[in-house]
Order: C-alpha cells, then structure tokens, then sequence
C-alpha cells in the first residue's frame, strides 16, 4: 500500500471540497450585522416602541442544486411566549431566480415584492415585516434571519396558514438554509 497517504489526501480534499459546497449557501444583509444593534428604521412601530418598521434588505448566493424557491423567515426565540419564539416575518413562494429583497420589501404597500410571492402573517396578527420590540429591560433578544432553498415551485398553503405552519412546510421542502443573527433589546 504504497499509495495509502496518497488515497488519504485525495478523500480528505473529497470530503472537504463536498463539505465546502454544501456549507457555501449564505445569507447576508447590509443592514443587520451580528456586531450591531437592530437599527430603529427597522423596529416596530407599536407595543411602545418607536421605529420605522422597514424590513431590512437581505442578500444570498449559492443555494444549492435543484432550489425552485425560497423562503424566507425571521423569528425570536427569546420572545416570552412560553417557548413559542415570537414570527417577525415570513414570506414564500419566492422564485427561484431571486437573490434577495431589497429594504422596505416586507412593508403592506411595497412594490417590491414578487407578484409570485407570499406573507404570511406573523405573530402581529398581519401579513408583513414586523420589527422587533421586546420587553423593555430585558436583555436585547436574537433575532434569527433565514432564507430557505426550497425543492418546490410553490408551497401550497391553506389562506389562513399560521406562521408555525408554514414553518413546517418549510422545513419539509427545504434543501438548505442560510441564516444570519442580529440583536435588539431597549
């Protein structure tokens, strides 16, 4: 077996160029950033808080092989609703070709969503970004951005899907996910 180390490398530089492409799908936004706060153009306006309530702009790339469309949800599992998390944003049915959405998309008026796609209603009760606003003087709570690659043209959701239900179809068509954490607390 003179050849041992040699086989070794090969399937190890295998194992982590296959690693690499299956890791490459990403999720960016310049608008949110771990190392920052949410900015106030982008918190609730309601509940008493005071922002704008813009969605922020997001941006991916790579997704993998065979994605027929994206999803995109944003939740917060330090909400206070006995282990529920609180849905800010859920949006399907976003076509395949799409690479992101631009800031103010979430918004009830914005043209600038796909006709294709869909919002679901959060746990404001309404379809549509809805920005954080914790309890006020707790510690700022983490806000989780995720786009989903969808195996599926379109997820074929009943009118009244909950956003945890969504979440499930989701989760079931999903070939990957990209996700990115920002914080917020006042």
């Amino acid at each position: 077996m003179k050849n041992t180390p040699a086989i070794v490398a090969f399937a190890a530089a295998a194992l982590m160029g296959a690693a690499a492409h299956a890791q490459s799908f990403e999720l960016t936004s310049p608008d949110i950033s771990p190392a920052q706060p949410i900015a106030m153009k982008h918190v609730f306006n309601g509940f008493g808080c005071t922002g704008e309530n813009v969605s922020p702009a997001l941006e991916w790339k790579n997704p993998p092989t065979g994605t027929k469309s994206f999803a995109v949800m944003v939740h917060d599992a330090d909400a206070p609703t006995g282990g529920a998390g609180f849905w800010h944003w859920v949006v399907v049915n976003l076509p395949a070709t799409m690479t992101g959405l631009s800031q103010g998309a979430g918004g009830a008026a914005s043209k600038a969503m796909p006709e294709a796609a869909r919002q679901i209603n959060t746990d404001f009760g309404a379809p549509g970004w809805g920005g954080p606003c914790p309890p006020q003087g707790r510690a700022p709570h983490r806000y989780t951005f995720t786009v989903y690659a969808l195996g599926v043209d379109k997820l074929d959701l009943p009118a009244n899907a909950t956003a945890s239900l969504t979440g499930f179809m989701v989760n079931g068509n999903a070939l990957g996910k990209a996700s990115v954490e920002a914080r917020y607390g006042r």
